[in-house]
């Protein structure tokens, strides 16, 4: 087997590629937060409970092509982070030091308010 890229799927596809699709998702769920700081984890539990964001999940770990753990790995830790930094509807704001997730460190987001 020939060596791959840190950052590519067994299928080919690359973790930019993953949050391009799914960054559309992503940023319209960003408008349905209540509050203005968030975790991963609680925005990860906003996607399974909205159907076409759970959909977009699903179809994000179909398609990086690894097994179960591996792919929600890179979908916690690297897609959804990525997506979230691109949209100017949120910051970074720090880890989310003794939150659980069991395939990626989580951290805190805030809101950013129209027009700041």
């Amino acid at each position: 087997m020939a060596p791959r890229n840190h950052d590519t799927g067994p299928t080919g596809v690359t973790v930019d590629q993953l949050v391009d699709r799914i960054f559309p998702v992503i940023d319209d769920l960003l408008d349905r937060i209540d509050g203005d700081e968030f975790t991963t984890t609680d925005f990860i539990a906003l996607m399974h409970a909205v159907p076409g964001a759970a959909k977009a999940y699903g179809e994000a770990l179909v398609a990086w092509g690894e097994q179960e753990r591996p792919s929600k790995m890179v979908i916690h830790g690297q897609v959804i982070p990525g997506a979230l930094r691109r949209s100017n509807k949120v910051e970074w704001i720090g880890f989310a030091h003794g939150e659980v997730d069991e395939y990626a460190v989580p951290a805190w987001w805030k809101l950013i308010a129209p027009g700041s």
